[in-house]
Formats: structure tokens, sequence, C-alpha cells
């Protein structure tokens, strides 16, 4: 069994600055930037230094111009570090998945699809809030019980709205029954809460769900199909793997490949955020802040592959797994990692 922690440390110290990143960034956008005709972002606002968007036809999902790494760049810009500013652009100028907070569900999801609409592109939204969450682990938390997910996911959905969003459901929760992490009581009830939120959000009109599937350093995918199934996989759009983890594309298309097979078929995403040299091996814990590891395909729908909807960028690059190798706590923005990242890609 490959474990690890999905690194956002939502509830620790990051809490709270969601939302307020969410309504600069929309505030930025609805003030007048736009974007062209052929989906570059020309105005050159914002706090990182130019940051734009790419063409809709290749990466339709929002580029966030007030996010850490847009930050780190305009920092180092105005240090005079050219070099460092022009390796941590190549992270600054992707998509990455905006994760949902757990105090103001409905502002924040209505202020990122918001801006994503006025930049005509897709937001894409990661949910991270089951009861439970992580086993007490990097990234504990989650909302205090059912009713309150509940509510919680009513919220998302109000502030989503019938804007265009693509939504990352719940890292790990459905590995997490496999596995026995998450105590056996409360099986039954997370099923539900799954089964929930999918269907919750697929009334919505232009929303896209994708259950979290684990990652191919699992060692049973055979276990997981029925699981996904009593979860409502086959309710929403597909499912994602990798999230937050170091799995190369062709171990997570073949790993996906073979639960699709199991789940009728349905198609899936990848998170290729930091996969650009694969899996650290070495030491314990290798999914936390391992050294050496290097950015991963750029987010694209144009994958090659009839099952593969997309590579995504879920996990932020140089955000930290945890208190781990000298990291901050999870979900703090780490510049020297992000740097190093930067470096090691192509």
């Amino acid at each position: 069994m490959y474990r690890r922690n999905t690194g956002r440390g939502r509830g620790l110290a990051s809490r709270g600055v969601t939302a307020t990143v969410a309504l600069a960034g929309a505030a930025l956008l609805l003030s007048g930037c736009s974007s062209s005709d052929d989906g570059g972002d020309k105005d050159g606002a914002g706090s990182g230094g130019g940051v734009s968007q790419r063409p809709k036809g290749q990466a339709p999902f929002w580029v966030n111009p007030e996010g850490n790494a847009a930050k780190q760049v305009a920092a180092y810009e105005k240090d005079g570090k050219k070099d460092e500013a022009a390796q941590i652009r190549k992270i600054a100028e992707q998509p990455v998945g905006e994760w949902i907070g757990p105090e103001k569900p409905e502002e924040e999801a209505r202020g990122y699809t918001e801006a994503a609409e006025k930049a005509d592109r897709d937001a894409l939204l990661v949910l991270y809030n089951i009861p439970h969450r992580d086993c007490g682990q990097f990234s504990k938390g989650g909302a205090a019980d059912g009713n309150a997910y509940r509510s919680w996911i009513d919220g998302v959905a109000k502030g989503i709205g019938e804007r265009h969003a693509t939504v990352v459901l719940e890292p790990d929760a459905v590995l997490h029954i496999v596995d026995q992490c998450t105590p056996g009581e409360f099986h039954e009830e997370r099923y539900d809460l799954l089964k929930g939120a999918i269907a919750k959000l697929k009334s919505l009109k232009n929303t896209k769900v994708y259950l979290d599937a684990g990652n191919a350093g699992w060692s049973q995918p055979d276990s997981l199909w029925e699981p996904l199934k009593r979860s409502g996989v086959e309710q929403a759009d597909g499912f994602s793997v990798n999230v937050s983890n170091f799995q190369t594309t062709e171990a997570s298309k073949a790993y996906g490949k073979t639960l699709s097979a199991k789940v009728g078929g349905k198609p899936f995403i990848i998170d290729t955020s930091r996969n650009g040299n694969g899996p650290h091996t070495e030491g314990k814990d290798p999914w936390c802040n391992p050294p050496g590891r290097a950015l991963g395909e750029v987010p694209s729908t144009r994958t090659g592959d009839d099952l593969v909807d997309a590579y995504v960028w879920v996990k932020r690059p140089g955000e930290s797994d945890g208190t781990c190798r000298g990291g901050p706590q999870a979900g703090q923005w780490w510049p020297e990692y992000a740097l190093a990242l930067a470096k090691g890609s192509k």
C-alpha cells in the first residue's frame, strides 16, 4: 500500500486565506481585465507581474492572477531575481485547483467561478471537507458531522450556480474507506455523503464532477471499484487519480484504465502537477515533500486518450505536504520547494 496525505491543511494556517484570494481575483477580473480573442490575457494586471491565461483551446481552466506563485514571481522581480522569477512563472501561468475552505463555501465558490467566467474559462475547484478527513494526519479536519457536510455542499452548489466548474470531489475519501484508515463505523455515512454530493453538484447546469480514486501506488486497485460505485461514481462525470501524488502519467493512465473498466468505462483526470520525475522511493513518507521532484505535463484537455479527460494541477505546486523534510504546515506556500520543482522540470 502506498499512502499519502493531500497536503492541503485546511483548518491550519491557511484557513481564511482562500476567500480573500478568491474575492481579490474576482475583483481584479471584474474590474475590467478581459481575455483576448485567442484566449490570452493581455492586460498584465495583478500582483504576478503579468500572469496571463493560456489559450482556451489548450487549457480551458482559469489561472488565478492572485495565486501564491504569481505573488512569488512579483516578489522575485521586485528583488531583481529574474532567473528565479522565470522559473516560478512556470507554475504561476498554469491553472491550479482552488480548494474551497470550510467556513465560507458559497462566497468562495462564487468568487472563483465569477472570476473564471469573466475570463471565459472554467473554474477548477477541489472539495475536501469530508468528516473524519485524512484520518487525523497532516490534513486532519473536515466537517463536524454529516449534516454540516451537507450544508457545506449546498453552499458550494449555490455559489457555483449556472457558471462552468470542474470539481474534484474529496481526495482520499474512498481510498481511506478501503484501507480502513477511516474507522468502519463511519463508512456508510461516507458513502451516503459522497453520493449526495455528486447528486447535488450534478444538478447544476454546467458543473462536472470527478470523484477521487487514489493513485497508481495503491497496490490493490480491484478493491476500489465497488466502493467507488457505492459512492456514486457512475453518476459523476468520472474520477480523478494521482491527486497530490507523484506517480507518472503513464502509470496513472494504466491505473485509471483498470478502474474505468470496472465502473462502466468512466473517463478520468490525472493530477500531473508534480509527477515529472515520478515518485520518490526512499526514506519515510515518500509522499511528503520528497526531494528531486519536478512539474509534470501542463494542464490540458488535449491528452490524446479518449479515457483521459484532462491533465490538471489539482495540488498547487509549491505548497507544502506537511511538516516533514523541513516543510511548513500542510497547505502553506514554500518558495524553496516551488523553485526546486520548477528547476527540475523540462
